[in-house]
């Protein structure tokens, strides 16, 4: 139940960076049910390659929490995770990753690599996919319909 709740929230996320022609993808993460840090992609407004929502929310939940281990934390993003960010998980510790819709293209959990749960890493991350799958897949494929007739 609370998977959904959240996962509605990293949407809303990712329709704020739709209207600020980012990749629609957003992210919150969360320890003991509470809201740390909430972002989405701001790749493009500041040509940072690495500004992704999920490295974004990581960096600022270490913050607030005063620790780079993240160990009993949630993250909810609507898009499989790439491979940084997927290593940038495994290196906080993260304790689980929900996420909404798979990338075929780029995905680092599921799709084209299994990183979070390679035995050879010194950590293995619980992952929860599928959550809110059609919707977290209809605003990226809206956004790059639109980029696509621009």
């Amino acid at each position: 139940m609370y998977d959904i709740q959240f996962m509605q929230i990293a949407l809303e996320q990712a329709f704020r960076a739709f209207k600020e022609e980012e990749v629609p993808v957003g992210a919150l993460l969360v320890i003991e049910n509470k809201i740390i840090s909430k972002a989405y992609n701001h790749c493009e407004s500041t040509f940072d390659p690495t500004a992704h929502a999920e490295i974004i929310v990581i960096r600022e939940s270490c913050r607030i929490t005063g620790n780079w281990r993240l160990t009993n934390a949630t993250l909810y993003v609507t898009k499989e995770p790439c491979i940084m960010c997927s290593g940038a998980m495994v290196n906080c510790r993260l304790k689980r990753l929900v996420y909404g819709c798979k990338d075929e293209k780029g995905g680092g959990v599921d799709s084209l690599f299994h990183l979070l749960n390679d035995k050879r890493l010194n950590h293995q991350v619980e992952i929860v996919s599928g959550v809110l799958e059609k919707e977290c897949g209809e605003i990226l494929s809206n956004f790059f319909k639109l980029r696509r007739h621009k």
